[in-house]
């Protein structure tokens, strides 16, 4: 018998404190104007104090488990992408798999920056094709607002708070045309790490440090990162761009997204955009998107969906689903 990872519902859950562009210019020299034209960026979600990345991460996992029709009790693994744990340790998933009331089970971190969801997604993907769990939360959250400086208006305008999650389930392959995870890719090149970084950490200096980033050399690697990773995941299943219904992209720079979809030939009607109003929710962005997506209708069973994503690293990655 084969098993296919099936995502079988979808929850988010974002801070209710809003931080408009104009509320920015009061405190940075900035403009909405320069923000917009460079990013796309309108406004962002900022957690308040004692709102964590726990938090945030629970509240949405409760939501994907509602949306999936199933308990706690069925989890068998809960996996958390984050770059802003709550503490050093304990991992952030051991704190959410407490808050959830599960008493059986394994929990777990992954820290691949904003690609972390694809690689959290991917390693929840091989524990069920190697029969190792049936049913899996898989959670990006982030309280990147906490890590920025914010004398540097080229990177404090750019990051937001949230939380995503999907639950992904074991079931049986059927068909012709197989549903859910259909293949994972994931890329690292660790030579190219200073180009976005956060210049602290216990290992380093023992404080908790800035975001650092060249943004030129981000923006032409992203382009050309995602562009290939995409056609390499489309080419692995025998599609072409013309068979992707929908594109959920992490949500970095609305520029970013606009030449990745001309690079494949996709109208902007196929690209699931949030960042307008999200900002950079580094891991949390793309399961943010994701259930905007599911939630509003747009996704619906049997299209073809595409997520993929680039982070600090620099890591980046994709994930194809026929839903």
């Amino acid at each position: 018998m084969t098993y296919r990872a099936r995502i079988i519902g979808t929850g988010s859950h974002l801070p209710d404190q809003i931080v408009t562009n104009a509320d920015l210019t009061k405190k940075i020299d900035t403009t909405d104007e320069w923000i917009v034209e460079r990013t796309g960026i309108r406004e962002r979600r900022v957690a308040r104090e004692g709102e964590s990345t726990s938090v945030l991460a629970y509240q949405a996992a409760e939501n994907a488990l509602e949306a999936a029709g199933v308990t706690a009790q069925d989890i068998d693994l809960v996996i958390v992408a984050t770059t802003t744990p709550d503490n050093t340790f304990p991992s952030t998933a051991t704190k959410v798999q407490a808050m959830l009331g599960m008493d059986r089970g394994a929990a777990f971190d992954v820290q691949a920056v904003c690609s972390g969801f694809i690689y959290a997604l991917s390693i929840a993907d091989n524990f069920i094709r190697a029969g190792q769990a049936k049913t899996v939360v898989v959670i990006g959250a982030e309280v990147m607002t906490r890590l920025l400086d914010w004398s540097d208006r080229g990177t404090c305008v750019l990051f937001g708070d949230g939380a995503g999650a999907v639950v992904v389930q074991a079931q049986e392959t059927d068909g012709d045309e197989p549903r859910g995870i259909l293949s994972t890719h994931l890329h690292s090149d660790g030579k190219l790490r200073d180009l976005l970084y956060v210049d602290g950490g216990p290992g380093t200096n023992g404080e908790v440090g800035h975001l650092r980033m060249l943004g030129r050399e981000v923006f032409r690697h992203a382009v050309t990162n995602l562009a290939s990773v995409v056609t390499e995941t489309l080419a692995a299943n025998n599609y072409t761009q013309d068979d992707i219904d929908w594109l959920v992209p992490h949500q970095a720079n609305k520029r970013i997204l606009d030449g990745t979809a001309r690079k494949l030939g996709l109208r902007e009607d196929q690209v699931v955009v949030t960042v307008d109003r999200h900002a950079n929710t580094s891991a949390a962005s793309v399961p943010l998107a994701l259930d905007e997506a599911v939630r509003d209708g747009r996704i619906q069973p049997g299209h073809l969906v595409l997520m993929e994503a680039m982070g600090g690293g620099l890591t980046w990655g994709a994930v194809l689903v026929r839903w």
